[in-house]
């Protein structure tokens, strides 16, 4: 298993989330009083000055648009990003203007507790150069470390953690010091710096990482991916993850679930999509429902080629449950990080979503695609800004998934299939068929969709046409040079 993890403490990400309520018009009031609370009290007990004066200075706060306190320059917007400091917020349509409250007195109070810290920490130092050993300073350096992340300061976060690395010879200690650093990277939304950080700690696990330390990287990774786009590659990372995770200072394991079943739902292929989500043991036993749960947490099904085809309950008539969190069975207790109490969290929008998709029920699926949208999409400051492509790319999903099929089908039918209008659906498939994403073409005078199923040898053949007229073409440029 190797050692516990080190660094895993700071930053707190959740309090990043509670930044992206603040300016999400999707969010409650109550939610944002909530968070509002939350980061003024995690400001105060943790001493942030540092993030405090970036989110609410009157100056360059990011949450202090309107400059109360200060006379606000037209170079306002240049400065912030400059510094990097907006990068917190993420790049969104719609954000509400919301000013977080700036204390002078407060944040002067937070900066004379930094610097009497930091002196504390210098002192340390000095004395483990004199009276002990490499271990004592390298102990001292990760307290600053770990001070830096803990109160914000994105640039000397990085810089101190990178110090403490290249002076430590332990794999896993380093491995640990750049998970650190890719969570900065996540709390501040610097995917370049996330980017090189995953790459570099893939290098690090491959090159004799534990156990434990390769299923971190394997959510670091799927969420990194998550938020860049790539569903495709990030849903077997995530959906592996789900059985071993122990890296509750990412992410929640409720979170982990939804990112899991969203990245699964638009990626995998059918065969994949029942075996990793449907039938899997550990979705069973959250989005199922009474017997399903029972039947997982006992481990009487099981996932993979050899499940069984069971019958899936309708979304429409499926009982509503309570919302609750939930809980890796398999890793509870195996982490030493300290888990923070769990939101509770309504599953049915996705659970609907993953049984009306299986089964063909369209008319449920796109009342629970829009479900999914509102309740965890406009919610989520990972998967906010991709809420408008998850959206299109699913609904393309459900009309491939009805006219593969079919060879001609009424264009009333499937309007009333998927509980849409005619005009609607006309227009949408329009554009999908532009794009050469649905093989089919509308008549629309005789009112019926006649599906083009491309023949795959003919398809082989004009490839090895075109990948051998590209090489001919380079061979000439190569014999001509």
């Amino acid at each position: 298993m190797g050692s516990d993890p080190q660094y895993a403490k700071y930053p707190n990400l959740s309090l990043a989330q509670d930044v992206f309520n603040l300016t999400n018009s999707a969010s409650s009031e109550t939610s944002r009083k909530a968070s509002l609370q939350k980061l003024k009290n995690a400001i105060s007990e943790h001493k942030m000055a540092p993030l405090y004066r970036q989110l609410a200075h009157p100056s360059v706060g990011v949450l202090n648009a309107s400059g109360e306190g200060s006379t606000r320059a037209s170079s306002v917007a240049a400065s912030r990003k400059a510094s990097g400091a907006s990068s917190i917020l993420g790049c969104r349509k719609g954000a509400v203007d919301f000013v977080f409250p700036w204390d002078e007195q407060l944040y002067e109070e937070l900066k004379a507790d930094n610097e009497q810290e930091l002196e504390t920490f210098r002192k340390e130092e000095e004395e483990a150069a004199e009276k002990a050993g490499d271990t004592e300073v390298q102990a001292a350096r990760g307290k600053r470390a770990e001070f830096w992340a803990r109160v914000g300061d994105k640039e000397k976060a990085i810089s101190s953690h990178e110090a403490v690395f290249e002076k430590t010879g332990v794999l896993g200690t380093k491995i640990d010091l750049v998970l650190a650093i890719i969570r900065i990277g996540i709390f501040f939304g610097d995917k370049i710096s996330v980017k090189k950080n995953v790459d570099r700690a893939k290098a690090l696990v491959e090159s004799g990482g534990d156990w434990d330390r390769r299923n971190r990287l394997k959510a670091y990774q799927g969420l990194h991916l998550l938020t860049t786009r790539s569903y495709n590659l990030a849903a077997p990372l995530l959906l592996d993850s789900l059985s071993t995770f122990t890296s509750y200072e990412l992410c929640s394991y409720s979170s982990l679930v939804v990112y899991s079943v969203l990245a699964g739902s638009i990626s995998l292929k059918r065969v994949d999509f029942k075996s990793k989500v449907v039938d899997a043991p550990e979705i069973k036993a959250i989005l199922g429902d009474g017997d399903d749960k029972l039947a997982a947490l006992s481990g009487a099904v099981s996932s993979g080629p050899g499940a069984g085809d069971e019958e899936m309950n309708d979304s429409s008539s499926a009982t509503p449950v309570p919302a609750a969190t939930a809980v890796n069975l398999t890793a509870l207790g195996s982490s030493s990080v300290p888990v923070e109490a769990e939101v509770p969290v309504d599953f049915t929008p996705l659970a609907g979503l993953v049984r009306s998709l299986y089964v063909g029920n369209y008319q449920a699926f796109f009342l629970a695609l829009a479900a999914v949208e509102e309740n965890f999409f406009s919610q989520d400051r990972y998967l906010y800004e991709h809420k408008g492509w998850f959206v299109r790319e699913m609904r393309l999903r459900g009309y491939q998934q009805l006219l593969q099929s079919y060879r001609v089908v009424g264009l009333g039918s499937m309007a009333k299939d998927f509980g849409i209008s005619v005009d609607f659906l006309d227009h949408d498939l329009a554009k999908f068929i532009a794009a050469d994403r649905i093989p089919c073409t509308i008549d629309r005078v005789n009112g019926i969709i006649e599906t083009n199923r491309p023949d795959d040898k003919n398809k082989q053949y004009t490839d090895v046409v075109k990948q051998g007229d590209g090489l001919i073409t380079k061979l000439q440029k190569y014999g001509q040079a």
